[in-house]
């Protein structure tokens, strides 16, 4: 019983950050059919906001929402800087200027702050672990899942209860007829920018929180699993991406689970092999996105 929930626990809260980083490569994805291949980098944005407020009088919290923040004005900029001069015009324009930016950032960081790895603060209640049971879990974790669970229902309530939810909707299934009903697409497009933003951003605190220090490559991981849970779920589903998110997850517990000791060196190409398999079954993804309209 103890390992059943040892294990739940686990596919739960590396899951919620799947899902979470899935959600916001998507919710780019469905409005411009563009993938946003400097996402991961606002995970290092704001990793390197916590660093250097650590120090400061401020609270975590505090620090916490400044690195928030800060995530969602770098997401804003990629569509300012790497989409929107050039997503009328090419594909792979947008290919080249979002791998472009996400290399100006790396660089940033490495010229202007370190090359090596730095320290980012963290909470008391990240160290802190409960009792469930008779297992002992890390405290962080379930914080981890009520963060996931809290952000979703958030996002759920903007996509059905609010104007700007219906905007993207709309956007995401029929962008052109959306520009032609009056809906500012410029607005609606930067807004998705925001949300991706704020998701890669909370991501951060908790991602962060696992190996407690940040380097100028440290979104290259999340980029590709947050990729991989999208193609996994369907590059275009909301809902998909979060199926995606914690069914990779159970993949990567099971096979840590499963495994010799021996053969945990070689986990990505079971995942891989897995994903495949996967895709072979379902080539569109698991949960099809809505009929889809023109991206200009």
């Amino acid at each position: 019983m103890g390992q059943v929930i040892q294990f739940a626990i686990d596919v739960l809260s590396l899951g919620s950050l799947y899902a979470l980083m899935a959600l916001g490569l998507v919710i780019v994805y469905g409005i411009l059919r563009l993938v946003n291949f400097a996402y991961g980098e606002l995970i290092m944005v704001a990793g390197y906001t916590l660093y250097l407020l650590d120090g400061t009088a401020l609270p975590w919290l505090a620090m916490a929402a400044v690195a928030i923040v800060m995530a969602m004005v770098f997401g804003v900029l990629t569509e300012y800087v790497a989409f929107r001069p050039v997503r009328m015009k090419s594909v792979t324009a947008v290919l080249i200027t979002s791998f472009a930016f996400s290399t100006l950032l790396q660089h940033a960081a490495l010229l202007f702050i370190s090359p090596r790895s730095r320290l980012v603060p963290t909470p008391a209640l990240f160290t802190r672990t409960v009792e469930i049971a008779g297992v002992v879990v890390p405290l962080r974790n379930l914080l981890t899942i009520a963060a996931a669970v809290a952000v979703l229902a958030l996002f759920t309530f903007l996509l059905r209860r609010t104007v700007l939810g219906i905007a993207l909707r709309a956007a995401a299934s029929q962008f052109r007829m959306t520009r032609m009903l009056g809906v500012p697409a410029n607005l609606v497009i930067t807004s998705a920018f925001a949300i991706s933003g704020l998701l890669a951003g909370v991501v951060s605190l908790f991602w962060l929180g696992r190996i407690g220090s940040v380097v100028p490559g440290i979104g290259l991981e999340p980029l590709l699993v947050a990729f991989i849970a999208t193609v996994i779920g369907g590059m275009r589903s909301l809902p998909g991406a979060v199926v995606g998110g914690y069914l990779l997850a159970l993949i990567d517990v099971s096979l840590n689970t499963a495994l010799p000791q021996a053969l945990l060196q070689f986990r990505d190409a079971f995942t891989f092999s897995l994903v495949i398999v996967l895709l072979l079954w379902r080539p569109q993804g698991l949960i099809r996105g809505p009929a889809t309209g023109q991206r200009t």
